[in-house]
């Protein structure tokens, strides 16, 4: 399973909206929209990541909440 689908699947279990998406550098973007619970619980998941990956940051950054993504989870293309 690839960090993206396992990045939408952690946070659709935890209620959280948002995307995730490849950035051009090899890194993965995740914008979440959640309580500070679910948050942080999609937090810890996408430091463990999946089976076989190897995770070697996850930075946060205060962003806006936008209202497109606050109800669901999708994985965005470039």
């Amino acid at each position: 399973m690839g960090y993206r689908f396992f990045a939408c699947s952690a946070a659709e279990k935890q209620g959280v909206g948002g995307y995730v998406r490849n950035l051009s550098d090899g890194r993965v973007e995740v914008y979440a929209v959640g309580t500070e619970t679910q948050l942080g619980a999609l937090r810890e998941a996408l430091k463990r990541g999946p089976r076989l990956a190897r995770v070697e940051e996850v930075s946060e950054t205060a962003a806006d909440v936008l209202p497109r993504f606050a109800s669901s989870f999708t994985i965005e293309q470039d």
